[in-house]
């Protein structure tokens, strides 16, 4: 049977295989289906998080999004009724004819929109996995969120620090350490920095002096575009953990050393290591330009910009050894938190 307007509810908290299964099996049966996220101020991932994600891997539906704290209590009237009065505000005054749900709260939810209740896979014969499962274990179940999703809730540790300080080799190690773990750990993506190449690009394109090369806005605002595609791409194919070289908000940075503006740009990172020049030898790869006054300007800006920006950070400083052991405990940390969901309400 084929039905004019379907509905599927629910919290989405994550997004997983089983729900997109739910959607696209209503989608298949509805004319038109309109998916509503129920989310509540208490619970970790946003509210605009879950809507984005559902619409990026289901465009052909719509998908809003409403804020709901109001306790769950399936046998009590008024909670029932304080419920779908949320739910049709948020959808408008529209007919709903079918409902689909996994649960057997299904038929209760029907009953109240006038529709009848599809029952999809109440056993998780199709797809073996819930949300409660991700949020106990989050990297055990990881292969069951879509990429758009895994891109969205990697932990992002990003290294930034002035030329030749160890950003590059201490972020490889980092990488390298995760890899070494096995499972799910051995796609952890390590996102190099653009800029780089973009330097290389422009030299062999305009000619001429590496330090006369002439930049603009323009090429910065290109650089930090690409950057981050990278970085999304490299997190959806990966493991929990992306580590980056750089990101965009630390090329802000280097815009203001090559060209004086200051523009702050967002950055993507969950925490930010900065690699301290004190200590690290100056190495010319051809690419390098500036000498220990230079680092030295750099790695005050980079702190400076990390200290008002609000971001979570620190500075690696000692041996490549020490600096590569404090990140590792960084990362471990930083997934723990990225990790660890509070509790939905009901």
């Amino acid at each position: 049977m084929t039905y004019e307007h379907g509905l599927v509810l629910g919290k989405f908290y994550p997004p997983h295989a089983g729900h997109h299964h739910l959607v696209r099996t209503a989608a298949a049966r509805c004319r038109r289906l309109t998916v509503l996220v129920e989310a509540a101020s208490v619970e970790s991932i946003p509210l605009a998080d879950r809507v984005q994600w559902m619409r990026e891997v289901h465009p052909e539906v719509q998908v809003v999004g409403t804020r709901c704290d109001i306790p769950v209590d399936m046998a009590d009237e008024p909670i029932w009724a304080a419920q779908v009065a949320v739910m049709r505000a948020a959808l408008g005054d529209v007919r709903i004819d079918a409902v689909f749900t996994s649960e057997k709260y299904g038929d209760e939810l029907a009953r109240r929109f006038g529709a009848e209740h599809v029952l999809v896979d109440p056993a998780r014969l199709n797809v073996s996995v819930s949300s409660t499962a991700i949020r106990a274990d989050l990297a055990g179940q990881w292969d069951f969120l879509d990429p758009v999703v895994r891109s969205g809730m990697a932990a992002r540790l990003v290294f930034v620090g002035a030329e030749s300080t160890g950003t590059t080799t201490v972020s490889r190690l980092v990488a390298e350490a995760f890899r070494a773990r096995g499972g799910v750990w051995a796609r952890t993506g390590w996102v190099e920095e653009y800029g780089r190449d973009y330097t290389y690009v422009k030299w062999r394109a305009e000619g001429g002096v590496l330090d006369q090369l002439v930049w603009n806005q323009d090429d910065f605002d290109k650089i930090a575009v690409e950057q981050r595609r990278r970085e999304d791409t490299a997190a959806a194919s990966g493991s929990p953990l992306l580590v980056c070289d750089t990101d965009a908000f630390a090329t802000a940075v280097w815009e203001r050393r090559y060209i004086g503006t200051w523009r702050p740009r967002d950055g993507s990172g969950d925490f930010y290591l900065l690699t301290d020049h004190v200590g690290v030898p100056w190495l010319d790869d051809g690419l390098r330009e500036g000498d220990l006054a230079v680092r030295a300007r750099m790695t005050a800006w980079f702190t400076s910009a990390l200290q008002d920006s609000g971001h979570a950070w620190a500075l690696l400083t000692g041996s490549l050894d020490q600096r590569v052991d404090l990140a590792l405990k960084i990362a471990e940390q930083t997934l723990r938190h990225r990790s660890t969901f509070a509790e939905p309400l009901g």
